[in-house]
């Protein structure tokens, strides 16, 4: 009788990336992978260890998934990635449901690890830490979790930027790259899977040696109909990406820029190089060269020492910049990193007051950009089915991101993972309706 395994991501489109190499090294091993939690034998949890709120999740979901080992068919619980990787043997000490702590240079061994587990079961270390995430390349087993014909490329691993909010550096380790023949190789095999859209995905995607000619590379890949930038640091975003979106017709015109502010004095603290200059330059150029440009970011608000004077100066920015897609986040202190150490701690009730009124803003911003998107013609890639009831298809546009961004809300007979051209016949607050084009 084969083993049955069920895994649980959990945080970013990495983490994704990585549950899909363990799915399929599994899967090659001879394991029967289930959807269904209840019958699985083996669960493995990809846990999250960002920030704060990632940490209490992935807590939460080991002591919620540790009970069915008790009233159902699971046999072991191990839980791999960011936390282990960060916490080690705390978190182990922490948790004695956990039958293995894996850490995040584990993922390509996971089924050595489990045959290991079942051999001896009360034996050997719980905890088994690397020093380096692991890289994966074209040759790595992989299967894809989600249905459709879009997927997530890890283009390269950790950071080395040490901004001082920041845990990657610890949890990941230093930036360390992929190389493009290997890029270009799984592209072609994901392509000829049926994937159209595939989203580059790594810490700092534009840090990346040579991200010009990789795109273009991966423009070519036959089969591929949108490529699209995720995660791009503004410290490495330079004109050449720019201009390439305008001569290959492939490459999303789509930036994910996260500028966490753009108060000089705090993106200081906060260990950015750029200055509010150099990004409002940055977006201009991007405008004008790409004039249809989509540009989402992220900021943090209630960093430590942020005054009243600096966050009006980012809402003013974000009412000029008018960016079509912004998330944001109250800074919360994280272990280990020089700003928990920082003076001039915000209160909690000014963080959470500050971070409404930003996203208030923005609310205001997107809703008025849709207005103005009605009645439009674009072409969508179909996801899925749509989690309201009152539409039965869900679309994006090339200028929203799958997970992060709206979508384009569907009631036409048109098959999940094929592209259609849609008019748009309202618009929500960060969606859209639309009408199949015959």
């Amino acid at each position: 009788m084969k083993t049955t395994i069920y895994i649980e991501s959990l945080g970013c489109a990495k983490n994704q990336v990585d549950s899909e190499v363990m799915l399929g090294c599994l899967e090659q091993d001879g394991f029967v992978l289930t959807s269904d939690i209840h019958t699985a034998e083996i669960i493995i949890i990809n846990t999250c260890a960002f920030i704060a709120d990632a940490t209490r999740e992935s807590i939460d979901t080991i002591l919620e998934y540790a009970t069915l080992k008790n009233n159902g068919s699971c046999r072991a619980l191990i839980v791999c990635g960011c936390l282990p990787q960060r916490y080690k043997a705390k978190i182990a000490t922490e948790l004695p449901e956990v039958d293995l702590f894996l850490g995040s240079s584990e993922y390509a061994r996971i089924a050595e690890h489990i045959k290991q587990l079942k051999q001896r079961p009360l034996s050997g270390p719980r905890l088994i830490i690397g020093k380096q995430a692991f890289l994966q390349s074209a040759n790595t087993p992989r299967s894809l979790s989600n249905p459709g014909s879009s997927a997530y490329i890890k283009i390269a691993e950790g950071c080395s930027h040490g901004c001082t909010y920041c845990a990657i550096p610890a949890i990941k380790g230093p930036f360390r790259q992929r190389s493009r023949r290997s890029i270009v190789q799984e592209a072609r095999l994901l392509a000829r899977a049926g994937i159209q859209e595939i989203n580059l995905v790594a810490q700092d995607t534009t840090r990346y040696s040579g991200l010009p000619a990789l795109l273009s590379e991966l423009c070519r890949v036959r089969g591929l109909e949108w490529v699209r930038l995720l995660y791009c640091h503004p410290a490495h975003l330079h004109t050449d990406i720019l201009k390439l979106m305008t001569s290959e017709q492939t490459l999303c015109r789509y930036l994910d820029i996260p500028l966490q502010h753009i108060a000089d004095p705090v993106l200081k603290r906060m260990g950015r190089r750029e200055k509010r200059s150099r990004i409002e330059a940055l977006i201009a150029k991007a405008r004008v060269l790409v004039p249809e440009i989509a540009l989402r970011t992220t900021f943090i608000v209630g960093f430590p020492g942020e005054t009243d004077k600096d966050f009006n100066e980012l809402l003013n920015f974000v009412r000029g910049a008018r960016f079509d897609n912004l998330g944001a986040f109250c800074y919360q202190a994280e272990d280990g990193t020089p700003a928990a150490k920082m003076p001039g701690a915000i209160p909690e009730h000014i963080k959470r007051e500050r971070y409404n009124e930003l996203m208030s803003l923005q609310k205001k911003i997107a809703k008025e950009k849709n207005a103005f998107l009605k009645g439009q013609q674009f072409r969508v890639l179909v996801d899925g089915i749509s989690p309201r009831e009152a539409y039965a298809l869900q679309a994006r546009t090339e200028f929203q991101a799958p997970a992060v961004d709206g979508v384009v809300f569907l009631n036409d007979d048109v098959t999940i993972g094929e592209f259609a051209t849609v008019t748009i016949t309202r618009s929500l607050t960060y969606d859209l309706v639309g009408r199949v084009i015959e």
